[in-house]
């Protein structure tokens, strides 16, 4: 019977909860375990879809088309393990469904309430889908005292009294902050979170206790004396080097035998950590090292580019390389020729997003790369772009645009408004909600030969995930290719741009899916091994 791990975490957010499940679902795998992983949000939007990333970071894509929360993204990473719509739930999604259950009529007259029917329908997602998983692990957003957060918790106290004994655990994420003025470090925030989780009805089995040095034994014992936990199962995470550095140090702390032992599980075993030592390793000691501009308009929040900065890790990985990020407001040379920052980089990175703000300087951006034979890599939007940039400059179309800026003389990129999924035909129009109306999730691409997305990916057929309303207008193909730009991607259908490649630069490509979003430490996409790669060689020429 499929046993489940929740995560919690209290008093502050951001302790790192998606990361302490993502490293464990890692150490149970490593022991043979198979494992997945779903995150519960308390938030009333039904996905992030149509959320800024400021707010909520990234939105990252699965195979199934759902738009979720990043921690999915870490969940694939670590594990690899395809994540899927049912792993993401928020509050909004929940109540969405007991809503559209009560208009049908499905509750029969009753008054439908929090409890029980939120939280039937809460425990009913955490039960869906499991497959053949040994351990699930839910992480549950938010910190404990949030009122949005108490429906979630209910449910899962319910949850671990209907399990039978042992197949439920729960992992409470608290912090241990150092307080200079005292010298120490202090144990009431951590020990005040575990009293009001254990209000609600929810007795911890271990707590992760994030902090910034090690814990004294004295005060592991304190905490474990006051919450009720044993003291080896009150578990240190100091910050590390790099986050795939994690289960390393979690499993050196006993997180993994800890979880274990609360399930009734073996622990005896050591799991086979080889891969990660090697990955760290990688990392931390790389032969060479090159600097990649990112030209977004969201650069003043890494996260909402999180699989796009782990994706050019990964290439870094495979290379044996550092890659240092250069992030570039696009809104800083708005039309004009870039800053000294780009003049230093080997290589540009235009990536995805939405709106016309910063839009000239991706395409100033996209001129620079073009004109200096900088490696470049356009994805989604940044594929559009230089299509635009294309179209402008070596086509002689000064009018080129995209309609999602407004009308134009040459709509190069215009609303996506068909298109073929699973054998069916998917329209949209423009007066559609934002919400689930992108071409979402993985489609097919047919790679032509000789091509350079040909020689990255070593096939002719791929599949890719996407999340976009606007296409690349297929009409201007002739003209474009014409100018250099080589279609070399399409839809097997023929209709839909899918790369492009500059036929006349060393490394200039397009694409209009999102390759980072299927990156992984230990099977790096071949499009960002590819890139720095030319990045490595761009740094030689210097």
């Amino acid at each position: 019977m499929t046993r489940y791990v929740f995560i919690t975490g209290g008093v502050v957010s951001s302790l790192g909860k998606g990361i302490a499940a993502a490293a464990l679902g890692a150490l149970l795998q490593a022991r043979g375990y198979r494992v997945r992983l779903r995150k519960f949000d308390p938030y009333l939007n039904v996905d992030p879809g149509t959320m800024s990333p400021y707010q909520h970071g990234e939105v990252f894509v699965t195979e199934d088309g759902a738009e979720t929360d990043l921690d999915l993204g870490h969940y694939e990473r670590f594990t690899g393990v395809a994540t899927s719509r049912a792993d993401s739930w928020s509050a909004g999604k929940i109540y969405w469904r007991v809503i559209t259950r009560e208009r049908r009529g499905d509750y029969l007259g009753a008054t439908v309430q929090v409890i029980p029917h939120v939280t039937d329908a809460i425990k009913e997602a955490m039960r869906e889908e499991v497959g053949d998983a040994d351990i699930v692990l839910c992480e549950i957003g938010g910190t404990v005292g949030d009122i949005e957060s108490l429906p979630f918790l209910e449910a899962i106290r319910q949850f671990g009294l209907e399990m039978p004994a042992g197949h439920v655990a729960y992992v409470h994420v608290t912090l241990v902050p150092w307080i200079p003025s005292a010298g120490e470090l202090k144990t009431k925030p951590t020990q005040h979170s575990v009293r009001e989780l254990r209000a609600i009805g929810i007795q911890p089995d271990v707590l992760l206790c994030r902090c910034d040095r090690p814990i004294p034994d004295a005060a592991r014992r304190k905490i474990a004396l006051q919450c009720s936990v044993r003291e080896d199962a009150v578990i240190p995470a100091l910050d590390c080097r790099t986050i795939y550095e994690v289960p390393l140090t979690y499993h050196e702390v006993g997180l993994d035998h800890a979880v274990l032992r609360a399930l009734g599980l073996p622990a005896e075993e050591a799991p086979d950590l080889a891969r990660w030592h090697e990955v760290v390793h990688r990392i931390l000691k790389p032969e060479t090292r090159v600097k990649i501009a990112i030209v977004g308009k969201y650069t003043n929040l890494a996260d909402s580019y999180k699989s796009l900065q782990e994706a050019l890790i990964h290439g870094g990985i495979a290379n044996n390389t550092r890659v240092e990020i250069e992030w570039v407001d696009a809104e800083a040379f708005a039309g004009e020729v870039p800053d000294e920052r780009l003049q230093e980089v080997h290589a540009v990175l235009v990536p995805g997003g939405f709106g016309e703000r910063g839009v000239e300087g991706k395409l100033a951006a996209v001129t620079y790369a073009r004109e200096k034979g900088l490696p470049f890599l356009g994805i989604c939007f940044g594929m559009q772009l230089a299509c635009i940039e294309v179209a402008r400059h070596l086509a002689g179309l000064e009018g080129a645009s995209s309609t999602e800026f407004g009308a134009c003389e040459h709509p190069v990129v215009g609303l996506l408004t068909e298109w073929e999924k699973g054998g069916e035909l998917v329209r949209r129009t423009g007066a559609d909600d934002l919400g689930g109306t992108m071409r979402l999730g993985a489609y097919p691409c047919v790679i032509a030969p000789g091509s350079l997305a040909e020689r990255i990916y070593g096939t002719r057929l791929i599949h890719e995930r996407h999340r976009h309303r606007y296409e690349v207008n297929v009409n201007y193909r002739p003209l474009l290719e014409r100018a250099g730009l080589r279609f070399s991607g399409m839809s097997p259908d023929g209709r839909l741009p899918e790369i492009v490649e500059l036929t006349t630069h060393p490394w200039f490509i397009g694409v209009q899916f999102h390759p980072e979003f299927k990156s992984r430490p230990f099977d790096p996409h071949p499009l960002f091994a590819a890139f720095v790669r030319a990045a490595l060689e761009q740094s030689r020429l210097v």
